[in-house]
């Protein structure tokens, strides 16, 4: 028996997996920020294409990914110091990345598939 994805759930998939490069870029570009090697021009790129993947995720309602990817590109625009940036912007990489997982699993399973639980994973009471 094949399962079937929605068109939803398809085109979920072929943009989550488009999305290592990027994350890949990011952390290069954060760990640039933390070297001090990093210029004003990367850092409006690095906003840029957070940006970018905020509004992409947002319109295939991948919410999660959508909310962090903006505060993300918050951070990297904010004054302040830099240290604070590239502490902001490691810690959110993390959370940037299990959101990833969460919503490329959640686009790989059938929507009408019912695995005897809710959606965090308890039992139905």
């Amino acid at each position: 028996m094949s399962l079937k994805l929605s068109a939803r759930q398809q085109a979920q998939l072929a943009y989550l997996q488009s999305l290592p490069p990027r994350f890949s870029r990011i952390k290069h570009t954060v760990e640039l920020m933390a070297s001090l090697k990093a210029d004003e021009a990367t850092v409006r790129a690095l906003g840029r294409q957070l940006d970018e993947i905020r509004a992409n995720a947002q319109a295939l309602s991948l919410g999660g990914l959508a909310e962090t990817c903006g505060l993300m590109s918050t951070i990297s625009r904010r004054g302040g110091g830099l240290q604070m940036k590239v502490r902001g912007l490691r810690e959110l990489m993390g959370s940037l990345q299990v959101n990833y997982e969460g919503a490329l699993r959640a686009a790989s399973q059938p929507e009408g598939a019912d695995h005897g639980g809710t959606a965090d994973g308890a039992k139905p009471g």
